[in-house]
């Protein structure tokens, strides 16, 4: 009996089932004249939404909890340090297609962050041409919509629901 640990094989055991594919997704936000700002990057060179604001994003790498993702990204994009305790929930978003393939869907965690350490700037500069401040209430165009959904949820002041499904 081979006592190694399992490694996950995306492709060995589909057949079928779904593939959840998880991101973290990191809304800063600070005060603004009269409302809070969120600060947002324009998307270039990725293949996924380039020309699209976004927030601070990526996949969580095997082994890696969504809160170690978010650290992870936030650093990686914004050169930005973020204590995990400092990473309020904000919402879960499950992305999937009504009668799509069963391989693959997205759940993406959303946190928000009001405090770091370090002056958020374009570190990626072959993903990111541009990175800015934005009231929550006037987003640029375009925003990469489902993250459009759940910022301008925030930005309604009603509760944010805990999970959201799209195409719901």
């Amino acid at each position: 009996m081979d006592d190694a640990p399992q490694r996950y094989a995306p492709d060995s055991h589909l057949d079928g089932r779904t593939l959840l594919v998880a991101a973290a997704y990191v809304v800063l936000c600070r005060p603004g004249a009269e409302h809070h700002e969120v600060l947002l990057q324009l998307r270039r060179g990725t293949g996924y939404m380039d020309g699209h604001w976004a927030t601070l994003a990526g996949h969580v790498d095997p082994g890696e909890s969504v809160h170690e993702a978010a650290v992870r990204e936030a650093a990686e994009e914004a050169g930005i340090d973020i204590d995990p305790a400092d990473l309020v929930p904000l919402t879960v978003l499950h992305r999937f297609e009504r009668g799509g393939p069963a391989v693959e869907q997205r759940v993406d965690v959303f946190f928000t962050a009001t405090r770091w350490r370090g002056v958020p700037t374009v570190r990626e500069v072959d993903k990111a041409a541009a990175m800015g401040w934005f009231p929550l209430d006037e987003l640029p165009e375009p925003v990469v919509p489902h993250e459009r959904l759940v910022l301008e949820t925030l930005a309604s002041g009603s509760p944010v629901p805990a999970v959201l499904s799209l195409p719901g």
